[in-house]
């Protein structure tokens, strides 16, 4: 078995679209030789290639820039970090921002310090880190895989565990399953209002992780991506569930599936949410939270990236103020391009949408997407402030007008 016809073939594929130069090639089959993994694991040529190499997609990677490729050549393009909607099979489909954002108003800053001050101190740093330790501890939570499917139905319990001990009202949370065709489902835990009931505001992340060597053979703990924003916004939950609070509009918390395809469990989510013509205000993406060692090798201050491209620009000064009102760092304006979350889907569909990372872009992990991305590389006091964000972000939105315009 000659490891570098098979580990070249096999992981990036014969493809003629954007095919790396045989520098890279090489490099990326030295790699595999050198790997841990290799070491250790015995497979033969059919477990190193991807089961459906060869599948046509339609990927969608500037706003109208459509191109046909295979799921080999999809891999390629996000090992080069080009980001993308994977659009196959939506028999509507619709170019980005072809619907309208939503105007809203957002209240000019926070309101109710009285109620959410309380709160932030109930954050548990050692919920999260054995929540993540748990999380991290499926093989990988790619979305085709086994495995994909066994993290998703643990989140599902520990979401609606918590729910179960909501110690409000009468009006009770729900959890459901979205359910997808590629097995993992995404998750979607509601808390309707008791004034505005149709009015929603969404706090997302994505439960799904990658290695981009080889995505249906390799590990992927996905620690960072996004294992730390899906538990941030899980231990938010849990503060608000025990807090017994009654949210005037609907709450929504989201946990989607297939992100890292090409945000197809987000995509599902909106299209639907659009086609029943569901009133989404507000929606905060919280996709990688916990990684702060870049910040501090640079020598800059520890801060929250802001999201500022590809989102709505009123949504996001509200942020900005949730994180001056209740974060003990600042934050900083930073870009991510197009497709790069799933807020990205939510404004596809008209829904205005805000996204935050753990700094600005150049200082964020280089690990993820591989076995590297580890527990250990976190600081679960920088998650800590993502978590006192979105507390914020929700407890301030549950009780406001959002008055469209």
């Amino acid at each position: 078995m000659k490891l570098s016809t098979i580990a070249i073939s096999a992981i990036l594929g014969s493809v003629a679209f954007a095919a790396p130069p045989k520098e890279q090639l090489r490099s990326t089959a030295m790699l595999i030789q050198q790997s841990e993994e290799f070491q250790r694991l015995n497979y033969d040529e059919g477990l190193l290639s991807l089961p459906d190499r060869d599948e046509l997609r339609l990927v969608e990677t500037a706003p109208g820039v459509r191109t046909w490729m295979t799921e080999a050549e999809k891999l390629i393009l996000k090992r080069q970090g080009v980001r993308f909607f994977d659009v196959t099979g939506d028999d509507q489909i619709r170019a980005f921002e072809e619907i309208p954002t939503a105007n809203v108003t957002f209240p000019d800053s926070p309101r109710y310090k009285d109620k959410v001050i309380p709160l932030l101190d109930e954050i548990s740093t050692d919920n999260m880190h054995s929540n993540l330790a748990e999380f991290t501890d499926f093989f990988t939570r790619y979305y085709k895989s086994q495995t994909g499917r066994e993290s998703a139905k643990w989140l599902y319990k520990q979401v609606n565990q918590l729910a179960h001990g909501y110690k409000g009202g009468n009006k009770k949370p729900t959890v459901e399953y979205f359910d997808h065709p590629w097995g993992q489902p995404s998750i979607i835990a509601r808390l309707k209002g008791s004034k505005n009931p149709d009015t929603i505001v969404v706090v997302g992340a994505h439960q799904d992780s990658t290695n981009l060597i080889a995505p249906s053979l390799f590990a992927a703990p996905g620690a960072d991506d996004d294992g730390s924003g899906t538990v941030t916004i899980l231990e938010s939950f849990r503060v608000l569930m025990e807090s017994g609070f009654e949210p005037e509009n609907t709450i929504e918390f989201h946990w989607y599936s297939a992100e890292e395809g090409g945000l197809l469990g987000s995509q599902e989510v909106y299209k639907q949410y659009f086609t029943n013509t569901k009133d989404v205000r507000a929606m905060l993406q919280q996709d990688m939270t916990g990684y702060a060692q870049g910040m501090t090798d640079a020598g800059v201050e520890e801060h929250i990236g802001v999201i500022t491209d590809f989102v709505s620009p009123d949504l996001t000064v509200f942020v900005k103020s949730v994180i001056d009102t209740y974060c003990d760092i600042s934050y900083v304006d930073t870009q991510c391009g197009y497709a790069c979350s799933d807020h990205a889907s939510a404004t596809k569909y008209g829904y205005p949408s805000s996204f935050v990372i753990e700094s600005g872009f150049q200082y964020t992990s280089k690990f993820i997407h591989t076995t590297k991305d580890t527990l250990d590389r976190l600081s679960f006091e920088h998650m800590r402030q993502h978590a006192k964000l979105t507390i914020g972000y929700t407890y301030e939105l549950a009780f406001a007008k959002l008055e469209k315009h």
